[in-house]
């Protein structure tokens, strides 16, 4: 009995120990450092600056500094955004342990507005051949046209900031002040030929860009100087959740105008016909993820009044046709609003005529089919009651005497009749009138029979 329980003793101790390095196996390998390599993070943003990208960076610079990352490479392409987000961003680079480069590419690319100003607030700036960053020139957040003085309070305010950014990392403080005062770009040869130079490399992708870092020395936002080892590092590719992806994809103005008019359609539908569910339901998701887009980006509220009011007089011209006249001051709404709701100089702000005149021929039409089924409906004959039974066909199952009474068989039941003459059983006969339980007859004319034949 003894040697049967210190068996039993000694199975489960290795049993346990097995497990133990199972479970340290498995996480050495996870952290990638197993061997000693340098783990590096990449993450690539590639939308506006707003509040679901800068959750993005910000949550990517927690997981390297977590992770005890070498690096992070900040792959950015963006045509700029909102500054309280650009600004949280930057404060997360500048507080972040793990060194941030920030790498505009591929070529083509650019980092515009926002991106310029996160471009110049990284440890390591890099760009891609054939790419520019700059015009960081602010613009109302609600798209509202800003007075002379609050636009000269808000551009020193942005220039007093990218002259702090660029003096702390040792870059050109004029052309910073520049991009901002005077809304100037750079090519990745102008940022990197200036004295100070703007940025510190020019390469052509990301391996690139690691094999130039290699034994790099960075200062850091406080003064210490870190050398980097990018020598068989292990690349971690950071991706959006599912949430960020979505908030990332809606929070556009074309995107958000499809979603207001969607949800709009869809609880109309839902308010036409009680009961379907799925419009409304859709609707109303759509209504607000709309809004949640609209919050986030530089719309002017006159040009969503008109957009809403808009829709409105499209969705009354549903409910009480008035022959197409709110159903014109909607469409004419909808077009001012659409061109009023983004005022701002980046091109993929814009909606551009295309796509408010596509958006507004499509709304149109939807409302005039449903107006014209409703007025379809309207004008169609009763089919139940006294007014479905006249001029209703039948026959005769029990003869009419004039002035008397007899049966008749029709809309599928059998009625009591009067005849102002003589209808015998068989024939066939055409409802006139209705009184009580009473069917006012007539005959019907004989209907042709064959065709007329040649002459």
């Amino acid at each position: 009995m003894t040697t049967h329980r210190t068996r039993l003793a000694l199975g489960l101790i290795i049993l346990g120990a097995s497990w133990s390095c199972l479970g340290l196996v498995v996480a050495v390998g996870q952290s990638g450092g197993g061997d000693g390599a340098p783990v590096i993070h990449v993450a690539e943003v590639d939308a506006l600056i707003h509040p679901a990208s800068a959750e993005f960076i910000t949550q990517a610079i927690t997981g390297a500094d977590a992770d005890g990352a070498e690096l992070l490479v900040l792959v950015l392409r963006t045509p700029g955004g909102l500054v309280d987000s650009t600004r949280d961003i930057n404060t997360s680079i500048i507080e972040a342990e793990t060194p941030v480069a920030v790498y505009v590419g591929p070529s083509g690319a650019r980092a515009a507005s926002a991106g310029f100003l996160i471009t110049i607030a990284a440890d390591v700036a890099a760009m891609a051949p054939g790419t520019h960053i700059g015009a960081a020139h602010p613009v109302a957040g609600s798209g509202q046209p800003m007075d002379e003085t609050m636009a000269e309070k808000a551009a020193s305010d942005v220039a007093a900031y990218a002259r702090s950014l660029a003096a702390q990392r040792g870059r050109n403080v004029e052309l910073a002040e520049k991009a901002v005062l005077d809304s100037q770009s750079f090519t990745e040869e102008e940022a990197l030929a200036a004295e100070p130079p703007l940025i510190d490399l020019v390469v052509d992708d990301v391996d690139a860009l690691l094999a130039a870092l290699e034994e790099y020395h960075v200062e850091r936002w406080g003064g210490e100087l870190q050398v980097l080892r990018t020598r068989g590092a292990a690349v971690q590719q950071v991706e959006m959740n599912w949430r960020q992806r979505l908030l990332s994809a809606i929070a556009h103005p074309q995107i958000a105008v499809l979603l207001l008019s969607l949800g709009t359609l869809g609880l109309t539908i839902e308010l036409w016909s009680p009961g379907a569910i799925l419009p409304g339901v859709a609707g109303g998701l759509c209504l607000l993820l709309a809004f949640f887009a609209l919050q986030i980006l530089p719309v002017n509220y006159v040009g969503v009044l008109l957009l809403l009011f808009g829709l409105v007089l499209l969705v009354l011209e549903v409910f009480t046709p008035t022959f197409g006249a709110l159903a014109a001051g909607g469409v004419a709404s909808m077009a001012f609003g659409l061109v009023m709701l983004i005022d701002s100089p980046a091109p993929e702000f814009q909606l551009g005529w295309p796509f408010i005149l596509s958006t507004v021929a499509a709304l149109g039409t939807i409302v005039w089919l449903l107006v014209r089924l409703a007025v379809r409906a309207q004008l169609r004959p009763a089919v139940s009651g006294a007014a479905g039974m006249l001029a209703e066909s039948g026959e005769v199952i029990d003869a009419i005497a004039p002035g008397g009474g007899g049966r008749v068989a029709t809309h599928g039941e059998i009625w009591s009749a009067s005849a102002g003459q003589a209808i015998p059983r068989g024939a066939r006969v055409k409802v006139v009138g209705i009184d009580g339980m009473t069917l006012t007859v007539v005959p019907e004319p004989p209907r042709e029979s064959g065709t007329k034949g040649a002459n």
